[in-house]
């Protein structure tokens, strides 16, 4: 298991070790304490996973197509 903090990690750095923690206990070879410990770095890598995702859907979403077929951008609106 890595020690990368977690605010330094990508998505895609994230899901790969959340996979690779997800096989370790699914091989069920771990000791208990080592079980617990990947499991509570799994549930943040979770965690993380899931708000980069709902990040990049927000930005994705506030791409605009104009009518002329360009694509703007429209500024975060979370009041809506």
């Amino acid at each position: 298991m890595t020690s990368t903090p977690l605010e330094s990690m990508s998505f895609e750095d994230a899901l790969r070790e959340l996979e690779a923690i997800v096989r370790r206990l699914e091989e069920g070879k771990t000791n208990l304490e080592d079980a617990i410990k990947a499991y509570e770095r799994g549930a943040s890598l979770r965690v993380l996973c899931e708000t980069k995702l709902k990040d990049a859907r927000l930005r994705v979403e506030q791409i605009v197509v104009g009518a002329d077929g360009s694509l703007t951008t429209k500024p975060t609106n979370f009041e809506e």
